[in-house]
């Protein structure tokens, strides 16, 4: 296997739920030492998350396993006094650290920045949260669907005449913890050229705004607000119709020869011709009548013909389910869900997501499972130099745990 970007990086992963976990394991894909900081016991929320009943049992619930392939798992109590020295031994040999608790919780823990840089003044450390580490909002506990409301990011979903509505997926998590991940590339590049580490702060509400980048420049130009479009588009040739088997059709056809093409393949080229739609730019204003013509001539085929005869030529997909998105990524050859190797006594098989690009060499990979709660905590503590005998007297003293009953009542 080749080397890979961050082989040879140590981060101390403090996170929990989704944007931070995302996070590392992005890092952790490239080659990153992953140590995952949890709670004695319970461990991160999303081990008890999932469909499978079993797996939640044992704390392996499918969404922790989506998310936390090439981690190593420590679990230390950071509210006792040696779990806290044990945490801070850790930051002090790590070339990142990673945290989305509350706003002040880590330095009551003695593992804010300000602390850990003087001891370790190469420190990456990022810390993500809902509004930022300063400003009223700072302190407030937030999920995704939360920071979807406050940003305004729902007012631009939903249907015509409609209330707002929340994306399907937790797109702020995802692309809060693909924007730490991609800050603490950059810091460590930045350190590689100047030794100088440096605190980052992600806001899922700065991500949000940074997402709807064209929805504020028509805001702040033209006082036009976003308002929700269902399955439209402001052009009627890059929308959503009703094929002839009652599946959907999308269009994008935005430019004037997309549209041209589109008449042409439909076998109505006078529509481009009318002068009522040949420009682009001033179709809007007889949008509704060239929907009305678009939708009566997608009766005349299903959605999968309308695809196989118009996506060689213009942008045109059938609306597919999940399950068939991931076939097609297979049929492209594509390796963005990638196998993993379970345990033996672990039900398989687990197919996962991993990057979303492929690399010439040294690309992302799954080099390990998903850990048990703690089953790393011996292993990590021998590393920093605690010898068998302390690490006894630390699971003893319930400062750290280790080998626990993977079967929980829930």
């Amino acid at each position: 296997m080749a080397k890979r970007a961050f082989s040879g990086i140590r981060i101390v992963d403090f996170t929990h739920v989704l944007s931070g976990p995302f996070c590392t394991y992005q890092l952790g894909l490239l080659g990153a030492d992953v140590i995952k900081v949890e709670e004695p016991g319970l461990g991160d929320y999303m081990r008890r998350r999932g469909s499978d009943r079993d797996l939640r049992r044992r704390l392996m619930g499918d969404h922790f396993l989506s998310l936390n392939a090439n981690k190593r798992s420590i679990a230390i109590d950071l509210r006792s006094k040696e779990g806290a020295a044990v945490a801070r031994r850790l930051v002090d040999d790590a070339d990142v650290v990673v945290e989305n608790f509350r706003a002040g919780v880590m330095e009551e823990l003695g593992l804010g920045y300000k602390a850990v840089s003087e001891t370790n003044p190469g420190l990456i450390y990022c810390a993500l949260s809902g509004y930022g580490r300063s400003g009223p909002y700072a302190t407030r506990k937030v999920y995704d669907q939360v920071v979807q409301a406050s940003s305004g990011l729902m007012s631009g979903t939903g249907e015509i005449g409609g209330g707002p509505i929340k994306s399907g997926s937790p797109v702020l998590d995802y692309s809060s913890g693909l924007m730490a991940a991609f800050a603490i590339s950059a810091a460590l590049f930045q350190r590689s050229a100047d030794g100088l580490g440096q605190f980052i702060d992600v806001a899922m509400h700065d991500t949000a705004l940074m997402l709807m980048s064209t929805s504020i420049m028509n805001q702040t130009r033209s006082g036009k607000a976003p308002r929700p479009h269902a399955n439209e588009h402001p052009l009627a040739a890059a929308s959503c119709y009703v094929a002839g088997d009652g599946e959907l059709i999308m269009l994008g056809c935005c430019t004037q020869g997309q549209f041209e093409r589109l008449c042409v393949l439909i076998g109505r080229p006078d529509i481009a011709a009318d002068p009522r739609f040949s420009d682009v730019n001033t179709q809007d204003v007889h949008r509704a009548a060239l929907v009305d013509i678009l939708q009566a001539e997608m009766r005349a085929r299903t959605a999968e013909d309308w695809e196989r005869h118009l996506a060689d030529h213009v942008p045109a997909s059938r609306v597919r389910s999940l399950s068939e998105g991931m076939d097609q990524a297979r049929l492209n050859n594509r390796e963005v869900i990638r196998s993993m190797v379970p345990p033996e006594d672990f039900p398989g098989p687990v197919e996962v997501p991993v990057a979303a690009y492929m690399f010439g060499h040294g690309g992302p990979e799954i080099t390990s499972f998903p850990p048990e709660l703690g089953a790393n905590t011996r292993d990590i503590l021998r590393e920093h130099g605690y010898d068998d005998e302390t690490i006894e007297r630390l699971i003893v003293e319930s400062a750290v745990e280790a080998d626990l009953d993977r079967n929980l009542p829930l």
